[in-house]
């Protein structure tokens, strides 16, 4: 570790502006509970420069400044924006507590702001806190995490009966899901319909679509992380949402002065509510939801331990399940698909001295999946499961005033990629030998924050990973650079530039072409390739008038090695192997982002577009030549928007418009030996109508205090009743003389409209 720091700080001390004439600037940001406030932005400008810094993992700041007045902002996303007026003239010591509701401080006149529920940062990075964002529409009446994602520029619409993400032409395999520093695998409930994250359970989440922090590895794009609430419950509370097909409740319960944790629970009874609006639906023939039932269930565990002022102490634990069946006597038809996610995290900070803070972590996370079937005399089971135990440990410090962390990570990894098992086929028994793989992955990073000049800062990350499989017959060593520079040449306009190194040794084969969860994950071996991924960014941001931001970013990304398996769920074949059967090529996105956001007055939200191009490249494919990605949506526009009326009603509307997904359709029919043939082109040579979707709300308080609340929400998914298709399936129609060929396009839609009430408390 030692190494490690020394190295890190021979690296970057050239980088350190030596200045004479200048003071030392420095304090704690706060939160009035006296909350130490991570990642506060401090911006001073003078007559002629602007300088800026930013709080440390104890809400420590410091920076050195030339004489001279300042007018000084400080800001964090969730609180109020704070501005000061000072003349520097020798060293200074200024603490600030910022408030979660404006106010007026001691010494500080606060500037009315209201508070940030979407916060976008430099870097192609943004948060939210989603106990902000309730009045958006959603179909359970509560944030939405994955679906407020898709409502950000790069980050493509899934549709309908999906709910993965879809980041900057990447697939969904490649983003880092992480739920309180721990990976999560499985990462949809069914068809993407209902939210997968209980939001009364989360504090923030953060955002980072070029994942530019080296903390952060083993996957080629974003990476989205969801932070539980650390603060130590001082009394019971309850908040929650009763609704016609689900239910959910968080319970914060305080066990001492320095311990507390928060529980939370949900519940859906689908099958019961919604079941007969499927069945009496007048698009009914289109729907592939006959015989259908659902249901899922998951609860969050916060356990908080503040034992002294230097240890902190905390265990997170996830847990989800979802049950899946289908019947239909018609065809003979059986079947279960289960799914579930299973997380828990012990984690210790201490704070070793001021301004150097350890973090160690214990994680252990399952994700499996198991698929039943039964038709006829058929019976058939697939199963597969991932699971991780990681061991993690970081320290933040300063090195000459310049921001460190470094830290190590190492993870065990086991998957079964499939364990296929047919009874009476032919009767006889086939069962599929099942191959468990075992895998080591080692990491060891830094990054630094250095001010380069005045009016330019960077972020420059080093990640080098270890990774070794197949019983040491498959080892890889990878060194992943990663830079940010920011020039801030004015208080409201900053510009960017990146790059980012990132590789892949766990890759996601996906079965299916809407959100059923048959997909799997495979390790990389012999015979299974590395993925990995170069990704530029440029961006640029501007505020205005306190009220409006602006940002504007392009990017683009080479993918290499990608995977795909173009067999479905399985073949059985037990000449050839899996590792036969997968095809290698490589792809390229690239694209421009944009995003206009209201934060204050009645009216706020956001209007943002992207235009961008997926491309891949495998040589078993489409004749080696290049074809567009399945989720190449051309355009992706969208708008969201909430209006307060008074202190009792509040309205919420998002419109969405994007361009269709691509499939492969056949382009010719004819006979063989009197039986129908169909030939394919290219690959993906066909697209989907245009996706068009609004969805609004309606929400009516009885009560609406900082404690207390209780409103009904009412919302309607799919306002207008547009048919969106999920997929296209070709009947064929042939006459008597089998001299013609009618081929009878039939698209299938999942829903039309959807109306949901629920009512929201808080006590």
């Amino acid at each position: 570790m030692k190494a490690i720091i020394l190295s890190s700080f021979l690296l970057l001390f050239g980088l350190k502006m030596v200045a004479q004439s200048k003071f030392t600037v420095g304090g704690l940001v706060r939160s009035k509970e006296k909350q130490a406030i991570i990642g506060a932005n401090l911006t001073f400008v003078s007559r002629s420069n602007t300088f800026s810094t930013s709080t440390d993992s104890i809400g420590s700041y410091s920076i050195k400044l030339p004489p001279d007045f300042y007018n000084i902002e400080i800001r964090n996303v969730g609180f109020v924006s704070q501005y000061l007026k000072n003349t520097i003239s020798n060293k200074t010591s200024l603490d600030v507590i910022l408030e979660r509701e404006r106010g007026l401080l001691k010494e500080v006149i606060v500037v009315t702001n209201s508070k940030k529920p979407l916060s976008i940062s430099s870097g192609n990075r943004l948060s939210f806190i989603p106990e902000k964002l309730s009045s958006i529409p959603s179909l359970m009446g509560v944030p939405d995490v994955i679906k407020l994602l898709q409502l950000t520029p790069g980050v493509q619409n899934s549709g309908d009966a999906n709910g993965y993400l879809y980041v900057r032409g990447s697939d969904p395999g490649h983003n880092l899901m992480l739920y309180a520093e721990t990976p999560i695998y499985g990462m949809a409930h069914l068809l993407g319909v209902f939210p997968f994250y209980n939001g009364d359970h989360i504090k923030e989440v953060l955002f980072d679509k070029s994942n530019s922090d080296a903390r952060n590895g083993g996957r080629l794009s974003a990476t989205v992380s969801i932070l539980t609430n650390k603060k130590v419950p001082t009394k019971f509370s309850a908040k929650g949402n009763l609704g016609l097909i689900a239910s959910q409740a968080t319970l914060a319960i305080p066990i001492s002065t320095t311990m507390g944790l928060y529980l939370s629970a949900r519940k859906t009874y689908i099958d019961e509510i919604v079941g007969p609006l499927f069945n009496s639906s007048k698009s009914n023939e289109n729907s592939d939801v006959k015989g259908l039932k659902y249901s899922f269930g998951d609860s969050n565990l916060t356990f908080i331990a503040a034992l002294t002022k230097k240890h902190l102490f905390t265990v997170d634990a996830f847990v989800s399940g979802d049950i899946l069946r289908i019947t239909d006597s018609n065809l003979a038809l059986n079947s279960n698909l289960k799914w579930s996610n299973t997380t828990i995290s012990p984690s210790w900070q201490y704070l070793v001295s001021k301004g150097i803070i350890m973090t160690n972590s214990l994680y252990y996370t399952r994700y499996e999946n198991r698929l039943y079937m039964e038709q006829a005399t058929v019976q058939m089971n697939i199963a597969s499961y991932v699971k991780d135990l990681g061991f993690s440990n970081s320290i933040k410090y300063s090195i000459n005033e310049i921001p460190f962390e470094t830290g190590l990570q190492y993870i065990i990894h086991e998957l079964l990629p499939q364990k296929i098992e047919v009874s009476n086929l032919s009767m006889n028994a086939t069962n599929q030998q099942a191959e468990i793989f075992k895998a080591n992955s080692l990491a060891l990073y830094t990054s630094a924050k250095p001010r380069l000049f005045d009016k330019v800062s960077a972020e420059i990350g080093f990640r080098v990973n270890y990774y070794s499989s197949d019983k040491g017959k498959t080892n890889y060593l990878h060194l992943e650079p990663r830079i940010l520079l920011n020039y801030l040449p004015q208080i409201n306009t900053s510009f960017f530039a990146s790059y980012t190194r990132q590789n892949q040794y766990l890759n996601l084969i996906t079965t299916s072409s809407v959100g059923i969860p048959t997909d799997f994950w495979v390790a990389s071996l012999d015979g299974i390739p590395t993925q990995f991924s170069n990704e530029f960014s440029l961006g640029y941001s501007q505020k205005f008038k306190r009220e409006f931001d602006f940002s504007l970013n392009t990017f683009y990304r080479t993918m290499n090695n990608l995977i795909e398996y173009p067999y479905g769920v399985t073949q059985f074949n037990e000449i050839t192997t899996f590792k036969n059967d997968i095809v290698v090529g490589k792809g390229e996105s690239y694209g421009l982002e944009w995003m206009l956001k209201k934060d204050n007055g009645k009216f706020t939200g956001w209007l943002s577009y992207t235009l961008s191009w997926a491309n891949r490249k495998f040589d078993a494919l489409n004749d080696g030549d290049h074809f567009y990605a399945k989720y190449d949506r051309r355009h992706n526009l969208a708008l969201v928007g909430t209006f307060d009326l008074n202190l009792k009603w509040n309205f919420g509307i998002t419109q969405i418009f994007s361009s269709g997904n691509r499939f492969t359709l056949p382009t010719s029919w004819y006979f063989i030996n009197n039986n129908p043939v169909k030939e394919y082109g290219k690959y993906n040579n066909a697209q989907m109508p245009n996706y068009i979707r609004t969805d609004l709300s309606v929400n009516y308080y009885f009560i609406k205090t900082r404690e207390k609340e209780s409103a009904l929400i009412f919302s309607v998914f799919n306002t207008f009743n547009i048919e969106n298709p999920i997929y296209t399936v070709l009947n064929v129609a042939i006459d008597e003389d089998k001299q013609k060929i009618e081929v009878i396009p039939e698209r299938k839609t999942l829903y039309s409209i959807l109306p949901s009430v629920s009512w929201r408390f808080k006590f």
